[in-house]
């Protein structure tokens, strides 16, 4: 029950400030062009409360599942002979495109505002996601060692397309679970083409991609528990781990080996500021294996950035995460790409809540990527997002005349029909998650 008032109190929280952030676009460009405001509302639905000023009802609906903000002359059923100079539809089509644009270029602006913020707080990256993508181990018995990759292997593209570093590997499995991929690898000398049949891990609720290849990377203390053996030996958090009794050990090693050496003294060969340190450490045993006590992570380093330089890296990870996002797309209508990963409402209140109990900062980048995604995909050119009346007006303008009111009356049906299917279709895929066999749950009938 904690869990879901939790999840509830999150989505409301994270939905707000994006639908408000959202609609504000919309509003302050309106009233730039004194476009006249009926209605400011969060949510849908039934008026539950709020306050009117001027000529606007700033108003709370029923539905939290988005918001809206109505112009006077907007409605395409109500749309008077002689508008009001006041109104939407009596304004040029580039102030209207401006209104209707204004929405995702303020979520964009979100993103790349937080984003900004949280890199001069200070950002964790991970070592090896710049650095080249060479396989450095390869599991046995994973996909990666079915299609005979080594390592050393650089990995060049995959399906076609250039994976320059490991982040891009990961992003390109990660969003393709049990699919075939093609791999082209450089060998030595050789360029080597391998097909890979990924398989399916769960991450946060969420079906991803895994091949069974990792870099060479070592590991790094994130935190030790108090009073235990790691603690007692003097290791602390930052330290990263370089050997294990004189052999090199490598983050995809590290745990095994802690696990199958429960009571043996061992000695750790260690980095500390820089400088090498040895410290002995006898792993306890907790259950039927050996543990040491500390949380880990894959070496990582912890970069501060200034103004500018933050608004730079700021704009450079969301450019990268909004083409992301558009390959994503594309591989999903091809059907290389998995719907499971596709989040609805309850997915995003599940994800709202763990990263409010995660913290401000992991809160805040949570914030960021959804708000991004939102800005975004508001623009594609479904008939009732903001991509699809810009495209109606755009039609307008390469034809030099407004369509008749019944082609828009019919447009506004469709759109809100396909509106009402995807959002059925988000909802039963954020059930389908929770259920045993998937979208296989849903056939009762072959049961």
């Amino acid at each position: 029950m904690g869990t879901l008032f939790g999840s509830i109190v999150a989505f409301i929280i994270v939905f707000g400030i994006l639908v408000f952030v959202h609609e504000f676009g919309h509003f302050f460009m309106a009233k730039l062009a004194k476009i006249r405001v009926e209605v400011f509302s969060w949510g849908y639905g039934k008026r539950l409360f709020g306050f009117k000023k001027g000529d606007t009802d700033y108003r709370v609906s029923l539905l939290p599942l988005g918001g809206y903000v109505k112009f006077t002359g907007e409605d395409v059923f109500e749309q008077k002979k002689e508008p009001d100079p006041h109104d939407f539809m009596a304004k040029k089509r580039w102030e209207r495109f401006l209104v209707l644009v204004m929405g995702s270029v303020m979520n964009v602006l979100l993103a790349v505002v937080l984003v900004a913020f949280i890199s001069m707080l200070g950002v964790s990256v991970a070592k090896y996601s710049a650095q080249k993508p060479v396989i450095g181990w390869v599991e046995a018995d994973s996909p990666a060692e079915r299609a005979d990759l080594k390592p050393g292997d650089q990995i060049l593209t995959i399906n076609s397309r250039w994976t320059k570093t490991w982040n891009d590997v990961e992003i390109a499995v990660g969003t393709k679970p049990n699919r075939l991929i093609t791999l082209e690898v450089q060998r030595g000398d050789e360029a080597v083409i391998a097909e890979l049949m990924t398989e399916s891990k769960r991450a946060m609720d969420m079906d991803m991609g895994y091949a069974g290849f990792f870099p060479n990377i070592f590991t790094q203390v994130v935190a030790v528990e108090p009073g235990s053996p790691a603690d007692k030996a003097g290791l602390k958090a930052g330290d990263v781990i370089k050997k294990i009794a004189g052999q090199t050990v490598y983050h995809h090693q590290f745990a095994e080996i802690i696990e199958k050496s429960p009571g043996e003294e061992l000695e750790f060969s260690i980095e500390r500021g820089g400088e090498p340190l040895a410290l002995y450490i006898t792993p306890r045993l907790e259950g039927e294996v050996g543990k040491i006590g500390i949380q880990s992570y894959m070496e990582y380093d912890t970069r501060t950035f200034g103004f500018f330089a933050a608004i730079g890296r700021s704009i450079k990870e969301n450019t990268k995460l909004a083409f992301v996002l558009f390959n994503y797309i594309r591989d999903l209508m091809v059907g290389e790409a998995s719907v499971q990963q596709v989040g609805g409402p309850i997915q995003i209140a599940k994800y709202s809540y763990t990263f409010l109990r995660a913290g401000f900062i992991s809160m805040l980048s949570f914030i960021a990527f959804v708000s991004l995604q939102l800005g975004v995909i508001n623009l594609f050119p479904i008939p009732i997002a903001d991509g699809g009346q810009i495209l109606v007006l755009g039609l307008e303008g390469a034809f030099r005349r407004d369509f008749s009111l019944k082609v828009k009356q019919v447009l506004m049906m469709i759109g809100f029909a396909i509106f009402i299917f995807l959002l059925g279709f988000l909802i039963l895929n954020d059930v389908a998650r929770t259920l045993p066999n998937g979208w296989e749950s849903y056939l009762f009938w072959k049961k």
